[in-house]
């Protein structure tokens, strides 16, 4: 059977894209950034997944406002990137895993997830550096890839408890796959920061550590928090939260820490990374 062996939170800000592409990895702003994931790497390098379960939020460039679906799940067999208007080169195409898609897919609306099934899936930023942070250089992607869009962009959106279960969820759904496997998740986004209005620029470190404090011991707690709460303490992008909830749902009870880094800032947000090795049966 398929083993989760463990799950990684990150950013996902698209300047960080920018920055690989440009080389900027050891500049005087960027190296405290990306001197977070070299633990996490030797990690994976340790443990090697096979399949990467991805859950992230678009952010336009596959779903838009008339059409956001709350809950998505990529089925294809290759997954491409494309021009998001940051000026992001594009990245060597993703390979799919679509059996086990449609494993994942057929035991989430089981258990009663009402999903949109993507054939044919473009992926955002949010899953492309994420994936070149734990993954960087231009070699083939040594994992195959399943993406998991949850809304965290139009109202209404799912509810931590929501995501919470979505990612117990997924969890069943890929510890009842047949093929012998070994299996990351990863959820991405944040931590705290808003991009427009009067609080552009926001940033609440003290309740980013509350969130990677409860992540990692008590993931039930966030789920007190309404969305409209999550908005107020972490800024109206900070609610990516959630993907990361979703995450940690998906790990079982029982995880232990790699590795936990917090950086503040990296282009206004409230940037993290958090690795946790499953010990779930």
């Amino acid at each position: 059977m398929a083993r989760i062996i463990g799950g990684v939170g990150t950013t996902h800000v698209p300047s960080i894209g920018n920055a690989i592409a440009k080389g900027l990895q050891n500049a005087p702003y960027w190296k405290p950034f990306f001197d977070m994931f070299p633990p996490v790497r030797q990690w994976l390098e340790r443990d090697r997944p096979d399949v990467v379960v991805l859950i992230y939020n678009d952010h336009g460039l596959n779903f838009f406002l008339d059409k956001m679906p709350t809950f998505a799940v990529g089925a294809a067999t290759e997954y491409r990137n494309a021009d998001e208007g940051w000026g992001l080169p594009l990245v060597r195409p993703f390979q799919g895993d679509p059996a086990m898609s449609w494993h994942l897919i057929e035991s989430l609306v089981a258990d009663e997830f009402d999903i949109v099934t993507c054939q044919e899936m473009l992926v955002d930023h949010a899953f492309v550096v994420p994936m070149q942070l734990v993954w960087p250089g231009d070699k083939a992607w040594p994992v195959r890839v399943i993406p998991i869009s949850i809304n965290t962009v139009q109202h209404p959106l799912p509810s931590a408890a929501r995501c919470l279960k979505f990612g117990q969820a997924i969890g069943r759904a890929i510890r009842s796959y047949e093929k012998d496997l070994n299996v990351l998740v990863m959820g991405t986004g944040g931590l705290s920061h808003q991009l427009d209005g009067t609080r552009a620029g926001f940033i609440n470190k003290a309740f980013d550590q509350l969130c990677l404090d409860k992540l990692v011991r008590q993931p039930g707690a966030l789920t007190g928090y309404s969305n409209h709460e999550l908005v107020e303490l972490s800024g109206s992008q900070g609610i990516e939260v959630l993907n990361w909830l979703a995450m940690r749902g998906a790990l079982g009870d029982a995880v232990e820490t790699i590795y936990s880094n917090y950086h503040i800032p990296i282009s206004n947000t409230a940037s993290a990374v958090l690795a946790l090795e499953s010990k779930a049966a």
